[in-house]
C-alpha cells in the first residue's frame, strides 16, 4: 500500500496518535512518502520511524493508493490543493477540533487501514470551484473545495461587489463582501453568512453577501454550470481574496470568472455516516428539546 501524509505541527495532544499511524505503516509494510514540512514536524516532535521519502509539490508527489490529511478540516481543504487534478483519495483523520470533513478520529487508525487494505470503503466526490483572472492571483493553484471569497480589508468601508451570471446582470452587492461556495463550502463561511446549506451532488453554486447594506438582497442558489464573473468596488482601491484557506490583498481592478472545475475531490468514506448524520452529529441540526 502507498499513502503520502499530510499534517499540521504536532502538539502533545496529537503525538501518539501520529506515532502509532507511523508505526502502524511500517508494520504493514507501507510505502511512505510525507510532505517536507510536515516531516520537519515529526522530527521536531522527535518521532521515529522509517520513513525518508517526501514530496513538496504536486509534481513530487507519488501515485498514492490513499493521501493522509492529518488536522482538521482546513488541512483538509490544503490536502486537496496537493492532489489537484489527479483526484487521489484522500482520508482525513480529524486532529482538530470540528472535523465535519476529516471524520476518521486518532483511534479509529488501526481499523481504518483494515478498511482500506480489504476495500471495505467508498469515495464520496466533491465538486470544487476554478477562479480565472488575468494575474494568476493564486499562482497556478486556482481551484478550492469550499468557497471563493471578496471581502473589505480591515478598516475600510465596505465594498460595491458587481456580479454577473453567464453574461447577465445579476446584482451590485453594497456590502462587507460576497461568498460564492460549492455544496461543501454550504456548512463554513457561507452558513455564516446566513447561506442554506446545500447536500452535495446537487450541482450548485451558492451566491451569498457578506452584511449587504440592503434589505433586499439574500443568498442566491445557482447551477453550478454557470460562469459567475466578479468585479470590485473600493474606496481604498484594494479587496481581500481568498479561495479555502489561501488569501490576499489585491487592488480593485481585477475581474474574477469563477465556474465548476473540470475535475473534483475524491474523499474516502470507511464509516458508512451519510452527510445528514453528520449534519446532526457535528453542527447539532434540528436540535430540538421536544425530539
Amino acid at each position: 500500500m502507498k499513502i503520502a501524509l499530510n499534517g499540521r505541527p504536532l502538539t502533545e495532544q496529537t503525538r501518539p496518535a501520529i506515532q502509532a499511524l507511523l508505526g502502524e505503516l511500517a508494520r504493514r509494510g507501507a510505502e511512505v512518502q510525507i510532505h517536507e514540512d510536515y516531516r520537519q514536524n515529526i522530527q521536531e516532535a522527535a518521532i521515529n520511524h522509517p520513513f525518508t521519502a517526501t514530496y513538496r509539490s504536486r509534481q513530487d508527489l507519488f501515485d498514492a493508493d490513499f493521501v493522509f490529511s492529518i488536522g482538521g478540516d482546513g488541512t483538509l481543504l490544503e490536502t486537496v490543493t496537493h492532489v489537484g487534478e489527479r483526484t487521489l483519495p484522500i482520508v482525513g483523520v480529524n486532529t482538530g477540533r470540528l472535523g465535519f470533513l476529516a471524520t476518521i478520529n486518532p483511534d479509529e487508525i488501526t481499523q481504518t487501514l483494515d478498511w482500506l487494505e480489504n476495500g471495505k470503503f467508498s469515495i464520496d466526490e466533491r465538486v470544487l470551484l476554478h477562479v480565472e483572472n488575468d494575474r494568476d492571483v493564486f499562482e497556478g493553484t486556482n481551484f478550492g473545495l469550499n468557497d471563493f471569497v471578496v471581502t473589505k480589508t480591515d478598516r475600510s468601508s465596505m465594498i460595491v461587489v458587481h456580479t454577473w451570471l453567464d453574461g447577465e446582470f445579476l446584482n451590485s452587492y453594497w456590502a462587507d463582501g460576497l461568498v460564492i461556495s460549492t455544496p461543501t463550502g454550504s456548512t463554513g463561511y457561507c452558513l455564516s453568512v446566513g447561506g442554506p446549506v446545500v447536500l452535495p451532488r446537487t450541482n450548485n453554486f451558492i451566491i451569498a453577501p457578506i452584511s449587504p447594506h440592503n434589505l433586499n438582497v439574500r443568498p442566491i442558489v445557482v447551477n453550478d454550470g454557470s460562469r459567475i464573473e466578479v468585479t470590485v468596488e473600493s474606496r481604498s482601491k484594494s479587496c481581500l481574496i481568498s479561495l479555502d484557506s489561501r488569501s490576499k490583498v489585491v487592488d480593485d481592478s481585477v475581474r474574477y470568472c469563477v465556474r465548476r472545475e473540470r475535475f473534483s475531490a475524491h474523499l474516502v468514506k470507511v464509516k458508512g455516516d451519510t452527510f445528514l448524520e453528520t449534519l446532526r452529529n457535528k453542527l447539532n441540526w434540528g436540535l430540538d428539546i421536544r425530539n
